[in-house]
């Protein structure tokens, strides 16, 4: 039923196999889509991401002027506040 397939990277663009075993654990769990990614890149997306690094950005606080960082791109349709100011605006 199931064979090998050769798979490419969508981040580092190697090959890889997604075997038989990954291909029914695959089906057994319901999964649609095939993997896009190498072991190797899957694992170093998930040590990212737990590792709570983020990029942070630098704005102004809407309220007290202060320069302050968040976690997502500011945009100027609402303000900014840095920890106090929005703690005290709750």
């Amino acid at each position: 039923m199931y064979q090998d397939k050769a798979l490419i990277c969508k981040d580092c663009g190697a090959e890889f196999i997604f075997t038989v075993g990954e291909q029914e654990f695959y089906a057994e769990k319901g999964f649609q889509n095939e993997p896009v990614r190498c072991k190797n890149c899957r694992g170093q997306r998930k040590s990212a991401r737990n590792s709570g690094e983020r990029e942070m950005y630098d704005a102004v606080c809407a309220q007290c002027g202060a320069p302050t960082k968040i976690p997502f791109i500011p945009k100027n349709d609402r303000p900014i506040y840095c920890s106090a100011c929005f703690q005290a605006h709750r």
